[in-house]
């Protein structure tokens, strides 16, 4: 367990107005190592609908000062946190390993953008300018302002908490609103943690909040009529029930990051090597739990023998690689909870009784929720493991003969959040991105996280962008002002 060594060494409760608080809910859950199934956290306090209205309450009276706070103290805010959690990387990686089973190498890389997205939008703070549009033969000067919402929310996913998290709120509080941040129950431990930073860094009381719990809080956030916007990162069952909720309550403006059955499209002129590499060690990392991954390989008849031949292998060895998450050899954990390993597994019983088995199909002993990687060929493209998302390490092969068949496959999903294309070729890398209903299209890799670069996904992946510029700008709102220029003059 690393550094850890009690239960008692992690903080449970919440944390509102800048203080650490006992929930009055008087709810309580645990969060279980998956890969020993100890319980490594108990008594955490779930928010109940008092607790979130105090949360409320403190943000909104923060939101009154902290709006028109200059940028550059917002910024040294952010800074300062940025220090801080870069400080403390090594135990905050740990607390996300033993919560969810995240391979402490793969924790370590998704923390180290953690302090890279404070300080991307610590640079945005007193940099957020408006546009001026002359007259127009209308007698009328117009310019605008980009203004922050007020009191907002984000919900992170329990398979990286702190980046899915950060997203929102780094962009959030640098448009000078004021946050109420929840992680979900399975990996809460590292978002609670934050409370301490956020009062060395220096934030005023109410402007960064942190309550735990389950759907029911979750709920509570979506409904709230004090909340003006809320981001979620989850499944896309969950993203309707948000969209819902801010629908009925005060039609809250709703960003969603969530599912995705990605394609990668791999033609006959590939450097195969590299195709074979992305889509064994890139769709395996964090056990293929990432929303983005291309978890639907569509490979060209050309090379699907060799490809499919290599891809075996990859995975073979990547098996090898499967352990003791607090490893820094170990590349692939369990999967984050019992829930979770029940899901997969019954997408793998499934899918065995309509397509062949290439590599894996079998649980990895009997501790833990391990799985072996899984590569299954030529599914029926109407079969649940090609066209739902599994959020585990089960990929499904499928070979095209022409790019236009394959640009058919690729497209034929509810889901649009990512793609990668695999070819020397580079006018068709750029042919074949134009057409592509994804959200992010990337050649010649799988998707890498981004801090300057837009996020987000098309159909039911989502609405809204998270990273870069446009994910600052989704954060504010804009407003017009017109001056009458035709006025008699007074001199």
């Amino acid at each position: 367990m690393g550094e850890f060594n009690t239960k008692s060494d992690f903080e449970t409760r919440l944390f509102i107005n800048n203080e650490y608080v006992d929930a009055k809910s008087g709810d309580r859950f645990t969060v279980t190592n998956p890969c020993t199934g100890k319980v490594i956290a108990e008594g955490l306090q779930g928010a109940g609908a008092e607790d979130v209205d105090l949360a409320v309450l403190a943000a909104s009276k923060a939101f009154k000062k902290w709006s028109k706070t200059r940028g550059s103290e917002r910024a040294r805010c952010m800074l300062k946190m940025a220090d801080l959690i870069e400080a403390d990387m090594e135990k905050l990686a740990m607390i996300e390993t033993i919560s969810m089973g995240q391979p402490i190498s793969t924790a370590r890389k998704f923390m180290e953008a953690v302090p890279a997205y404070w300080r991307y939008y610590a640079g945005f703070a007193d940099k957020i300018g408006g546009e001026s549009f002359p007259e127009d033969g209308d007698a009328r000067i117009k310019f605008t302002q980009y203004m922050p919402y007020g009191v907002c929310a984000g919900i992170a996913s329990w398979n990286g908490t702190q980046v899915t998290g950060v997203k929102k709120l780094a962009a959030a509080v640098a448009a000078g609103n004021t946050f109420i941040f929840k992680a979900s129950e399975k990996s809460p431990l590292g978002a609670i943690a934050l409370g301490t930073y956020i009062k060395k860094a220096g934030f005023p009381p109410g402007v960064i909040n942190i309550v735990s719990g389950a759907g029911l809080t979750g709920a509570l956030l979506a409904n709230h009529m004090g909340i003006w916007k809320i981001s979620f990162t989850g499944s896309t069952e969950s993203g309707r029930k948000v969209q819902d909720a801010a629908t009925k309550s005060n039609l809250k403006i709703v960003t969603l990051e969530l599912g995705g059955k990605s394609p990668a499209i791999i033609f006959n002129d590939a450097n195969l090597e590299n195709a074979l590499t992305m889509s064994s060690r890139g769709f395996l990392l964090n056990a293929g739990q990432i929303c983005a991954v291309c978890s639907r390989t569509l490979v060209q008849e050309g090379i699907a023998p060799k490809f499919l031949e290599g891809l075996q292998k990859k995975f073979e060895d990547m098996s090898r690689l499967m352990g003791d998450p607090t490893d820094p050899k170990t590349y692939i954990g369990p999967l984050a909870d019992k829930i979770q390993f029940d899901r997969v597994s019954s997408f793998l019983e499934a899918g065995k009784s309509s397509a062949k088995i290439l590599s894996g199909g079998t649980r990895r002993g009997d501790t833990g929720y391990f799985i072996e990687p899984t590569i299954f060929v030529n599914p029926d493209v109407k079969d649940d493991i090609y066209k739902e998302e599994i959020f585990g390490p089960i990929l499904s092969v499928k070979t095209f003969k022409t790019e236009e068949e394959a640009i058919a496959l690729a497209n034929d999903s509810i889901y649009g959040l990512a793609a990668s294309i695999y070819t020397t070729d580079v006018t068709r890398a750029m042919r074949v991105s134009a057409e592509l209903e994804a959200g992010t299209v990337t050649i010649n890799a799988p998707y890498s996280a981004t801090f300057n670069a837009p996020f987000g996904g098309m159909k039911q992946s989502g609405q809204g962008r998270e990273s870069g510029k446009y994910g600052l700008m989704d954060w504010l709102q804009v407003k017009a002002i017109v001056f009458n220029m035709d006025m008699p003059r007074t001199d």
